[in-house]
């Protein structure tokens, strides 16, 4: 394990470091969620092992800090990624993201672009959240901070179930909530807007199930290749491990 401060208070990022060739590839992972436990079968795949490579834990979740002074937006993950990045001496890394991943990811490649040489965003967050929460959702938005320090987080444990649970327990309540209402609103540009004006190669994963992402057309006239993977929900490399590992390998590999 790495850790690295990334606030002027001293809050520390921490991640679990596979030590491989470079470029470097960085894992980012999703909303409630943390690297170690949703990355680390997919670093180690045949087809994806090798590189050094950070399981990287976003700030107020897995096992990094929880400060409750941090305003946990989009943009200030992403500077906080970018810190832990510039401690590790990293630059031009291969960066995975699943969902609200994605967004720190295409916003870190967006503000620090020598610190990104391509992203691979799996079923990744584009847009701002609908007011009502959707089904598979936390509902957590639809909170008040202080709704949801009272009395909003234990009832999430229940509507998010087990599985989800039992890593985004490991959160910070405030970075938690915070980071929710952040990923609700969407920024400004977009995310949409940022990762079109990206020059880096960019390749965003879904669900074949799903069908292609909103303005589809609009992505792939932007330069980002979109690609569906069979047999899977939103935690693609959980539900298609090899299908999933193959289409990173491409990705990342010109394939």
């Amino acid at each position: 394990m790495r850790h690295a401060p990334v606030t002027p208070n001293g809050d520390q990022i921490r991640w679990v470091e596979i030590p491989g060739t470079e470029p470097t590839r960085l894992y980012l992972h999703g909303l409630g969620a943390t690297s170690p436990v949703y990355w680390a079968a997919a670093a180690a795949h045949p087809l994806l092992t090798g590189r050094r490579s950070l399981l990287l834990d976003l700030l107020g979740f897995g096992i990094s800090d929880r400060p409750t002074d941090f305003g946990y937006t989009l943009e200030q993950h992403a500077d906080a990624v970018a810190a832990a990045l510039e401690a590790a001496e990293v630059t031009d890394a291969e960066v995975v993201a699943h969902s609200l991943g994605g967004a720190v990811a295409i916003l870190l490649a967006a503000r620090h672009p020598r610190l990104v040489a391509s992203l691979v965003l799996v079923d990744s967050v584009l847009d701002p959240a609908p007011p009502e929460p959707a089904p598979g959702s936390s509902g957590i938005a639809a909170y008040t901070e202080e709704e949801f320090l009272a009395h909003g987080r234990q009832r999430t444990e229940e509507r998010v179930g087990a599985f989800w649970w039992s890593t985004m327990r490991l959160a910070g309540p405030e970075a938690l909530y915070r980071t929710t209402v952040h990923r609700a609103r969407g920024t400004s540009p977009t995310l949409r807007e940022h990762l079109a004006g990206l020059s880096v190669p960019r390749t965003c994963l879904h669900p074949e199930a799903d069908g292609e992402p909103a303005d589809a057309a609009g992505l792939r006239a932007s330069g980002v290749t979109l690609r569906a993977i069979p047999d899977c929900g939103h935690n693609i490399m959980f539900d298609n491990p090899d299908a999933f590992a193959v289409a990173v390998s491409d990705a990342l590999n010109g394939g």
